[in-house]
């Protein structure tokens, strides 16, 4: 990878973005020797323009944000780092940077939230309970919502479509999770249907 840190005085802007749920985090400077310690680390490391020295997100909060991949855009001047927090990434302590009003990606945070009660059982928990019951009982439920959201959808109200469709959503999930099947997997097949 050939960065131009030449073009912007020696600092490049880094777009952080979530590996798992492809939010963007926060945006950063890296000159020559934080790319450089960030590779070597796979931790990120930025210069910081108000420090002025080499800051490593992470250091005094530990809510480290560990590499996952690093891209250059296509001038050679800007990078796209996707990473997983160790906690909130915003000094705030916010999940990100950027103020919006709803986690977009939720759904992806939700497949990591079944995932992680598939692996880290927690007594009561729903998941844990419909896991129990097996494979045929999930995907009866699968079946459950989806006619329940067709009914919500030619005779009921937006709200009962929305709640309706947020079980079938939610159901779904853990199905492929059952099935080992992750949303990416689903995306990719997708995205190869389009073109």
């Amino acid at each position: 990878m050939t960065i131009d840190f030449n073009k912007t005085d020696g600092l490049v802007p880094v777009v952080i973005q979530d590996d798992k749920t492809l939010e963007v985090l926060m945006l950063g400077y890296m000159n020559q020797e934080a790319y450089d310690k960030t590779v070597q680390e796979n931790i990120v490391t930025f210069f910081s323009r108000s420090k002025n020295r080499l800051w490593t997100k992470g250091e005094t909060s530990d809510n480290f944000l560990h590499v996952k991949s690093i891209h250059i855009d296509c001038d050679n001047d800007t990078l796209l780092i996707k990473a997983l927090p160790d906690g909130p990434t915003c000094h705030t302590g916010s999940r990100s940077c950027f103020n919006t009003d709803y986690n977009q990606n939720f759904i992806m945070q939700l497949e990591q939230i079944i995932a992680d009660r598939y692996e880290n059982p927690q007594e009561g928990s729903y998941i844990n309970k419909l896991r129990g019951k097996g494979l045929n009982k999930i995907a009866q439920k699968v079946g459950e919502e989806g006619v329940e959201t067709v009914i919500a959808a030619l005779a009921e109200t937006e709200t009962d479509l929305i709640n309706e469709a947020s079980d079938l959503v939610f159901h779904l999930l853990v199905l492929l999770r059952e099935k080992g099947v992750t949303l990416e997997t689903i995306a990719k097949n997708l995205e190869g249907r389009h073109k």
